[in-house]
């Protein structure tokens, strides 16, 4: 028996999918069901920002906890990153708080948590390079993870096509 799953996007959100699995037996019957994907299988759909061009991604591992970075589009507007103040692993944040900072030769930026939870870990190697933001700011760069206290949350967040439309906008 072969199995094939395909998704599609609904809703511009990723959380919204429609998935249908069409399985055919070796006598070529053909069977189909559908249903939504489990949270971990629509953290692969991609990574959700904010406004103030922070990035965030759900672990397909563990739906509970989520990796914050900031976008392509901000350190490249920041410039060579000099200096990364990241918050305390431990720390109990809300969505929208003020959680450090990062500093370049031409600006400074504060560093907005774009979901709630609990600081699990922090990127020690981009508190020591901080470069690595600029080199890789979604793979190396990432600031901290965070282990998720309302994943609702990410649904008013952007996702890939309506971030890319919001940066070539000049509402920003």
């Amino acid at each position: 028996m072969v199995a094939v799953s395909l998704c599609r996007v609904i809703f511009p959100r990723f959380y919204s999918l429609s998935c249908r699995t069409v399985q055919r037996s070796s006598a070529g019957r053909r069977s189909i069901s559908t249903g939504s994907p489990n949270f971990a299988a629509a953290s692969q759909i991609g990574r959700v920002y904010t406004d103030k061009h922070e990035w965030v991604e759900v672990s397909a591992e563990d739906s509970t906890v989520a990796t914050v970075g900031i976008s392509h589009y901000a350190q490249e507007a920041l410039g060579d990153v000099v200096f990364a103040q990241l918050p305390s692993v431990g720390a109990e944040i809300k969505q929208h708080d003020e959680v450090g900072a990062l500093e370049s030769v031409k600006a400074a930026s504060e560093l907005y948590s774009p979901v709630s939870g609990k600081v699990v870990q922090v990127n020690t190697e981009v508190e020591n390079s901080p470069g690595l933001i600029n080199k890789a700011c979604y793979t190396q760069g990432w600031l901290f993870k965070i282990l998720l206290s309302n994943s609702d949350e990410l649904k008013s967040l952007m996702d890939e096509d309506a971030y890319k439309k919001f940066v070539s906008s000049s509402d920003h």
